[in-house]
Parts: C-alpha cells; sequence; structure tokens
C-alpha cells in the first residue's frame, strides 16, 4: 500500500518555467513601442511637446531683435542675441515637459479610465510599464532637443557650443535632469484627483516654474524672494546647467554667487531624483486613491 501511494504521488518538477520571448528586456522594449505608438496618435500632444519651445525661442528672438544684443558682463566680445541668451532655458524647460508634465498627466488620465487598473490584473510588473513610460519620454525628449538645436542655428541663426567641454556639461545636465523629471512626472501624477483635472493640476505648476526658473525672464534680474523659491525646485538648476553650457563663461557672473556651480547643479538634480523616486514608490497604484 505503501508504495502504490508513493506511485500515486505527483512529482515535482525541478525545471524552471520557459520565460516568455526576450524575457524583461523583450517586455520592456514592446512597451516602449507601444507607449511610443500611443504618443504619436495624439497629434495635439505632439504639436505642443515638439513645438511650444522652438515657438517661444522664436517670439523671443523676433520680438526682442530691435534691443539689439546683450553685453557680455565681463566686456569680453560682442555680446548675445536675446534668442542666444533664452535659448539654455528653452532646452530646460523642454526637458520638464517631457517629463513632469507628459508623464503626470498621462498616468493621471490612464489611472482615471481604469487602464492602470487593467494592466494592473495582467502579468506587467510596475517596472516595465515605468520603462516604457521612461523610454517614450527619453525619445521623444531626443527628437524635441534635436529640433530646437536645429532651428535656432539654422532658422534663426544662433550658434551652438563649439567645445568638447561644454557639449559633456550639456550632456550630463540633459540627462540627469530627463531622469529626475521623469521620476517627478510619475509621482506627481497621484496629485490629481481625476484625469479631467489632471491638466488643471500640473500646468499651472509646470507654467510658473518656468517664468520663475530663468526661462522667459533673466533670472538676475527676479526679486531676491521669487529667485530663493525658485532655487528650490530643480527647473532654475537644468536652466543654470544649460546655461553654463551654452554661454560664454563670462555670463556666470549673472547667476548667484556670480559663478556656474556645477556641482551644486549635480547635487540638486540629484536630491530631487532621490526624492521623486521616493515619492513614486510611496504612492503609486494601479487604481485610483478613490476606487
Amino acid at each position: 500500500m505503501t508504495a502504490a501511494l508513493t506511485t500515486a504521488a505527483p512529482v515535482r518538477s525541478t525545471r524552471r518555467p520557459t520565460p516568455s520571448p526576450g524575457g524583461v528586456v523583450g517586455r520592456c522594449l514592446r512597451q516602449i513601442r507601444f507607449e511610443i505608438t500611443t504618443y504619436a496618435r495624439s497629434m495635439d500632444t505632439l504639436v505642443f511637446t515638439f513645438g511650444f519651445p522652438i515657438i517661444m525661442l522664436a517670439i523671443f528672438t523676433s520680438a526682442f531683435a530691435s534691443q539689439g544684443t546683450i553685453p557680455n558682463p565681463d566686456g569680453v566680445g560682442a555680446g548675445l542675441s536675446v534668442g542666444a541668451y533664452y535659448l539654455p532655458g528653452m532646452v530646460a524647460a523642454g526637458i520638464l515637459l517631457s517629463g513632469v508634465q507628459n508623464l503626470a498627466i498621462d498616468i493621471a488620465h490612464e489611472k482615471s479610465d481604469g487602464r492602470l487598473k487593467r494592466w494592473g490584473g495582467t502579468p506587467m510588473s510596475p517596472l516595465v510599464y515605468f520603462i516604457g513610460k521612461i523610454g517614450q519620454v527619453i525619445v521623444t525628449a531626443v527628437t524635441q532637443t534635436a529640433l530646437l538645436l536645429i532651428v535656432a542655428r539654422f532658422g534663426l541663426g544662433i550658434s551652438l557650443p563649439s567645445t568638447a567641454e561644454a557639449w559633456r556639461t550639456f550632456a550630463w545636465v540633459w540627462l540627469l535632469g530627463l531622469t529626475t523629471s521623469c521620476l517627478l512626472g510619475i509621482a506627481l501624477s497621484a496629485l490629481p484627483r481625476s484625469g479631467r483635472t489632471a491638466s488643471a493640476v500640473v500646468l499651472p505648476i509646470t507654467l510658473v516654474l518656468q517664468f520663475i526658473s530663468g526661462v522667459y525672464l533673466q533670472f538676475n534680474g527676479l526679486p531676491t524672494w521669487m529667485q530663493n523659491i525658485a532655487s528650490v525646485f530643480p527647473l532654475k538648476w537644468m536652466a543654470q546647467g544649460m546655461r553654463a553650457a551654452f554661454l560664454p563663461d563670462g555670463f556666470s557672473q549673472l547667476e548667484v554667487g556670480q559663478a556656474w556651480h556645477l556641482s551644486q547643479v549635480g547635487v540638486a538634480l540629484v536630491v530631487w531624483l532621490v526624492v521623486g523616486l521616493v515619492v513614486t514608490r510611496l504612492t503609486f497604484r494601479w487604481i485610483r486613491r478613490d476606487a
């Protein structure tokens, strides 16, 4: 009888289940492709993301062309056109729009209409979901920045950085700023209570930050209290890092402390990256807060 029971007992396999084609990497790549395809179908979002920084730069360049150049504070060189001075801020604002604004609104909509809840019931992990979103942002941000620089150089006659050091500064500020913006966008998506209110909640935040962070107004001309508030948030540091990459060294005298302070730029962005990561970990849910 013992032998019979032994024979009848099921035999557990020690073999690991066969992973899905491509494994985690394949799922992430498919999710990125899905997010890019979905994003490309929204024409109004495409026009705003790619066109807004270019339009604003063109307006500033044309509207203030009659004012001549902005003199170099150290007296070296012929100074800069208004467009050349504001280009770094427009690049930084584009990073913010690609990461914080787009992700916060997009995820809030997906949570509100039940798409996140449905995806939460599938084998897709939050990691794959987030990589898909961030991958889409990277692709669109690269395209947006490239278009902005091409239009600035060949359409508006603005000179771009001419040294390897300046491009290295641009690269690490761009990459760190975009990563930080992505995490903050995911974290901010928990704030709107519904998809209908997402734009009303997120757009004023990003718009105010652009005005107080030296994107549309010269930062050194703002009141001290406004500069102090802007210094708490990451856009001010992204814009400062971009100015360090694009503008002559003499313009560092217009910054707080009369220097670019790139180490402080890096520290501030890393701190906000960690804040975004922690808040995302604590607040992200597949369903709405009121569900």
